[in-house]
């Protein structure tokens, strides 16, 4: 006796069950396996380690700017000549991260921090030690080129650990670092200039550099998903930490890991020349690149209002060196209550979102977000807080230009560093979501362009100024970076078709590597 539902014949049954294979849940579901087998209190350390290390690449951005007329006086050479090694440190800053980011891709997290911080204090110390304009200038490009990859790798380490529902949190505590810096640093510069000699800036860089890489080369975990999946596969040798080989040892003795398991990772480890192919690969796509521009022209106004910054408060409220350094705290105290706040809106939206779209949301879990329209989940907040970064600095630049009450710039410089930094971790945590496998490389890509739009508005900031006034400088900026903001729009709707198209053809070429490679063998 057969129930009415179920097939007579065993080749209905078979083509039944074809079917159903074939087709598509109606509901996204989430994996039922842990996303990763960190803690959470692991995972904030992590992450932790990772901003901290950012902090070096901005830190050592500016942290001279104090010193810039000793300096050129010192050596014999003219402002413009000094201010130059400010350029090219921008430059650098750009381009290093390509290199790295690929590499940590697929060799692991931890030995992209060991090359970024051994060629970094070598810089370090090299720029203690000279006393020349040409060793200055080359050496600061060193000096870029080793800390700036760092960024990157910070939000790589959160792609590693964290899934999509709680990313907004994490992202932003990963760029505070990065926020840190500018606001920070000119004081730190400050204060050694005023006292010490400016040498010792490079200094005091070598010995807290060496400090903390020696801290994280002993504890960091390698997170890279390449390499050790969910974090229950032990890394090879050059990926281990202290932390990874007690880790590993109690799992061994539980029996928790197969040698499958590691056989199978080991197949995707590779120790490649650091190539800058990966990050033009995620650079060039049609829909990474409209969050580029848009980034890159709002940090190019950031990079005027600081650069812009430094003038004014010499020159309408004539303050000193280290007056002037302090107008830079409000910047980073902005980005700090962003941390604290932005990332809980943002994950927030993202479960919303999930909610309507029947996606669960599990902490810790697995999520298939293909069909998902993360795009909007993102950039509905995002793009208010761009307009409002944009608005911003156009009133700070009226409001220097009419030299009111200095409390009127230094509450536009909080509220600046608020939105600026806010408008960076939704994207941020858009672009990890577009490139979970290639975190790092998509980082590097933001930075890149970051950076070369932040060092042409620096150079073209006081000429503007000069021709126009303050106040259209930074307006005639805002508005070109707001000419760019309906790619964001565009993108609410039409994202996830390029997102999906863009995954049909990496499915398709690795197909098709698959199939080269079975008729090679």
């Amino acid at each position: 006796m057969t129930s009415e539902n179920t097939p007579s014949h065993p080749a209905a049954a078979a083509e039944d069950c074809k079917e159903a294979q074939l087709a598509p849940d109606p509901n996204p579901t989430t994996d039922q396996r842990d996303f990763s087998v960190f803690t959470v209190g692991q995972k904030r350390a992590i992450v932790a380690t990772g901003s901290l290390a950012a902090f070096f690449s901005p830190l050592s951005s500016s942290i001279y700017f104090p010193a810039l007329q000793t300096i050129a006086n010192e050596l014999g050479v003219s402002i413009s000549k000094i201010n130059l090694t400010v350029t090219t440190y921008l430059i650098l800053q750009g381009f290093a991260p390509m290199l790295i980011a690929g590499f940590s891709d697929t060799a692991g997290r931890r030995p992209a921090y060991i090359i970024c911080f051994t060629i970094y204090i070598a810089a370090n110390l090299g720029l203690a030690l000279q006393n020349s304009y040409a060793a200055l200038l080359v050496l600061r490009c060193i000096q870029s080129a080793g800390s700036s990859g760092t960024v990157a790798l910070a939000n790589g380490l959160v792609g590693d650990t964290i899934t999509s529902s709680e990313r907004g949190s994490y992202i932003a505590f990963a760029s505070v670092g990065s926020m840190l810096g500018p606001s920070l640093s000119p004081v730190i510069g400050g204060l050694i200039s005023q006292y010490l000699n400016w040498h010792w800036i490079f200094w005091f860089l070598l010995i807290f550099s060496g400090v903390f890489a020696i801290f994280l080369i002993l504890f960091l975990p390698e997170t890279c998903r390449k390499v050790v999946g969910d974090g229950s596969i032990p890394p090879p040798f050059p990926s281990m930490s202290v932390t990874d080989y007690i880790r590993h040892r109690n799992r061994k003795r539980r029996g928790s890991v197969s040698t499958l398991e590691i056989t199978d990772a080991r197949k995707n480890y590779a120790f490649r020349f650091p190539s800058p192919m990966p990050t033009l690969r995620v650079a060039t796509d049609l829909e990474t690149g409209a969050i580029l521009l848009t980034t890159g022209l709002m940090y190019a106004g950031f990079y005027a209002v600081m650069t812009g910054a430094t003038t004014t408060f010499h020159e309408v409220y004539h303050y000193n060196n280290i007056q002037t350094a302090l107008m830079y705290i409000p910047i980073g105290a902005g980005g700090i209550v962003s941390a604290f706040t932005t990332g809980r809106f943002v994950d927030w939206n993202y479960r919303r979102h999930a909610l309507r779209a029947g996606l669960p949301v599990q902490r810790n879990k697995h999520q298939d977000i293909s069909n998902f329209n993360i795009e909007k989940a993102r950039l509905e907040l995002a793009i208010p807080v761009y307009y409002a970064s944009n608005i911003l600095m156009i009133a700070f630049g009226w409001v220097i230009g009419r030299k009111v009450n200095v409390a009127a710039p230094v509450i536009l410089l909080f509220l600046s560093g608020w939105a600026l930094n806010a408008t960076s971790q939704i994207l941020n945590a858009l672009m990890v979501d577009l490139w979970p496998g290639s975190s790092a490389a998509a980082t590097a890509a933001n930075n890149l362009m970051r950076c070369e739009l932040g060092a042409a508005a620096s150079a073209a900031i006081n000429p503007m100024r000069e021709a126009m006034g303050w106040g259209w400088a930074f307006t005639t900026l805002a508005l070109i970076s707001m000419a760019a903001s309906p790619t964001l729009w565009v993108m609410t709707r039409y994202g996830i078709v390029w997102r999906k198209r863009r995954l049909r053809r990496e499915k398709d070429r690795e197909e098709e590597k698959k199939r080269e490679n079975r008729g090679g063998s």
